[in-house]
C-alpha cells in the first residue's frame, strides 16, 4: 500500500535544504527542524525523517538509499512473478505427465 504524499517533492526539497542552510544557528538538529516544520506545514518527525533520506541518499548518513531501496521493491516483484510462473509450469508439467500415463494405459 502507497502513502498518499501531501508534500510536492519542490517543498521537501525546500523544506530540507531551510534545515540544512540554519543548522548553525540551532543548538541542534531537533531544534531546527522544530522550528522550521510549522512553516512547512509538517510535523517536526516526518521533516527529520525527509531530512534523514537526504543525508543517507548523499552518503553522509548509513542506510538504504532511495535508489536501491526502490530496486529492492522491484527485485521482490519480479522474484514473487516468477515463483508465480514456477508454480504454473510445476503444474502445467505434472497435468500433461498424467495425460500421457492415461494415455498410454487405453
Amino acid at each position: 500500500m502507497k502513502k498518499s504524499s501531501k508534500f510536492s517533492p519542490e517543498v521537501r526539497e525546500r523544506a530540507v535544504r531551510l534545515v540544512q542552510e540554519h543548522r548553525g544557528e540551532y543548538p541542534s538538529l531537533w531544534a531546527a527542524i522544530e522550528s522550521i516544520a510549522p512553516k512547512i506545514g509538517c510535523v517536526p518527525q516526518t521533516l527529520l525523517d525527509w531530512v534523514k533520506q537526504v543525508e543517507i541518499d548523499s552518503g553522509t548518513r548509513p542506510g538504504v538509499s532511495t535508489a536501491e531501496a526502490q530496486r529492492i521493491k522491484d527485485l521482490e516483484r519480479e522474484v514473487k512473478e516468477l515463483r508465480r510462473a514456477n508454480e504454473i509450469l510445476k503444474l502445467a508439467s505434472a497435468f500433461f505427465a498424467q495425460a500421457e500415463l492415461d494415455r498410454r494405459l487405453k
